[in-house]
């Protein structure tokens, strides 16, 4: 199965492709390591970041988006940019997305550790939380124990 893990911050959408085979884990090369959302007051702007994804998700026969939750009250809560995103990327015809919390993450990598440190992954240090994410997804959907 592939995953696009994504954590939305502000007007950008942060990727990891990351797909997993029998228990082996692969971390995907990727033409975008992110995608902003030019205009976010237009339906235009947002219709343009949709089909962005689409053709990203695509061209690298995606299955699966899963989305870091963001809260929606208090000190941490998520802008609305941020909300409209998730809409445009969870309206996207044909496209399995769903979100996962922090916490969830957390509890899944407690159980199943990262087997390399993220430095070694190859990957920029914005995008921890959206391999995180995607990780955590495969392995919650996973039997057997990964490997990197």
């Amino acid at each position: 199965m592939k995953v696009c893990g994504i954590e939305i911050k502000g007007k950008e959408a942060v990727i990891c492709l990351l797909s997993s085979n029998n228990g082996l884990f692969e971390i995907g090369d990727c033409r975008a390591r992110s995608l902003v959302l030019s205009d976010a007051d237009t339906a235009e702007g947002l219709l343009a970041f949709q089909a962005t994804l689409a053709k990203l998700v695509e061209d690298y026969r995606i299955e699966k988006i899963v989305i870091k939750e963001r809260m929606k009250k208090g000190k941490f809560a998520g802008g609305a940019d941020g909300f409209k995103l998730e809409a445009a990327i969870q309206l996207i015809e044909g496209l399995s997305v769903s979100l996962i919390s922090a916490t969830r993450i957390k509890e899944l990598l407690k159980l199943k550790p990262l087997p390399i440190l993220f430095a070694d992954t190859g990957l920029k240090m914005f995008q921890e939380a959206a391999f995180k994410t995607a990780y955590a997804a495969l392995i919650d959907t996973s039997e057997s124990s990964p490997t990197l």
